[in-house]
């Protein structure tokens, strides 16, 4: 909800929040705070909050280092997990320079600005993240191990699925926080999981799946346990998909979804670096439902896009390939500005494959473009491509492919 600034100050006071974070993430999404005491939020709403950007993972050097937050009252959520008495709430933040201009390192204001741009051309996206994660049990020392937290499998059930009541804790803390989880179950993995989300606009569904693997990561420390988002956790076993579930909505009333999904195929590969970005996800390409060729279909999951059964406000696409490693807000970021150029130019959907891809032939699959297949080949990609230099500041760019 978009609260006012006073009205913020008016719920610190009343509801004895002592403690405010300021939330950001570096390039790569790892989830970043501040946290101020309530007499520092009118000048974090006024001139913003200083941090030093060159101890952040990709934001720069020592020399011009002085970054502002700027908190966003719309998203104030209180921490659930922390004490009821000396509250503790969350806001995220945008970044700049301290002459007021925006800092082009900040993923988050680059999804703003997308947004933005839809908006004026008449359109406005919608996301829905499936997210996978593994639990893994902890050492004597509390250090993570890749011993799983259970043996079971796809939608088994307890006492098989021990991470049943890890899921209900998780779902619940993010009902709390006015997060809507919209199901939950044990994936084929040992010890891993599933928690899909209901669609939503894109900045709330990137803020979303950002506060999404805080609350998992939280709750499972609970239980003595690691959650592990990394691509492919253990060799031979399923990876953590990200799958992004995208639809379109225009001003004009067109059904604009199957352009959408063209202009994603059409530059999937050159975002592919930043949908997975480590050496890991590119080992989880090609097995355990994971894609690996540019393709689409209705239903089937064997393809990079699919299509599921649903009408009206239901109807949208499930991209396959990202991770969990991503960031979503490049990730969204990159789908918007993908789905408006298929928009813009009208560009057609290629050939369906209403076929099983993980069993066709060598001659079938050379009628399909293949997606990069490590790392080093993502980045030449990405640094070839007009769109991403368009889209994406050369500073992150520069970040992803020279870590």
């Amino acid at each position: 909800m978009n609260y006012s600034k006073d009205e913020i100050l008016q719920y610190v006071r009343e509801e004895d929040v002592k403690f405010i974070r300021l939330a950001f993430c570096d390039v790569f999404g790892k989830r970043k705070n501040i946290s101020i005491m309530p007499d520092e939020l009118p000048r974090a709403f006024e001139y913003g909050i200083a941090i030093d950007g060159s101890s952040v993972a990709g934001f720069g050097s020592d020399v011009h280092s002085d970054l502002l937050l700027h908190p966003d009252q719309s998203s104030i959520m209180q921490l659930p997990w922390r004490p009821e008495h000396g509250k503790v709430v969350r806001m995220h933040a945008t970044i700049s320079y301290p002459n007021g201009k925006p800092f082009e390192c900040d993923t988050r204001t680059l999804l703003i600005q997308a947004i933005e741009e839809a908006k004026k051309a008449g359109h406005s996206f919608a996301f829905g993240a499936e997210q996978k994660f593994y639990l893994f049990q902890l050492d004597e020392k509390g250090e993570p191990t890749k011993i799983p937290y259970d043996n079971a499998g796809y939608m088994d059930i307890a006492p098989e699925d021990k991470g049943e009541n890890v899921r209900r804790e998780i779902c619940l803390t993010l009902e709390q926080m006015g997060i809507r989880p919209e199901s939950s179950h044990h994936e084929e993995g040992p010890g891993q999981n599933e928690i899909a989300f209901r669609y939503s606009d894109a900045l709330t569904a990137a803020d979303n799946a950002i506060t999404f693997r805080t609350v998992v990561s939280t709750v499972a420390r609970r239980y003595g346990l690691y959650a592990d988002f990394s691509a492919k956790p253990l060799e031979n076993q399923s990876g953590n998909g990200f799958h992004i579930n995208m639809s379109v909505r225009s001003d004009d009333g067109s059904d604009d979804l199957c352009y959408m999904i063209a202009g994603v195929l059409d530059k999937i590969c050159d975002m592919t670096l930043f949908l997975n970005p480590t050496e890991n996800s590119y080992r989880r390409f090609g097995n355990n439902k994971a894609p690996e060729y540019v393709s689409w279909s209705s239903e089937n999951r064997s393809q990079l896009v699919r299509i599921p059964a649903a009408m009206g406000e239901y109807r949208r696409a499930e991209l396959r390939s990202p991770d969990s490693t991503a960031n979503p807000y490049l990730a969204y970021t990159l789908l918007i500005y993908a789905g408006l150029y298929g928009i813009e130019n009208k560009l057609e959907l290629p050939m369906v494959a209403d076929f099983n891809l993980y069993k066709a032939d060598k001659e079938t699959l050379a009628r399909f473009k293949r997606l990069p297949e490590s790392l080093s080949a993502a980045c030449r990609t990405a640094s070839n491509s007009e769109f991403i230099r368009a889209h994406i500041p050369a500073n992150i760019l520069d970040i992803f492919c020279n870590r």
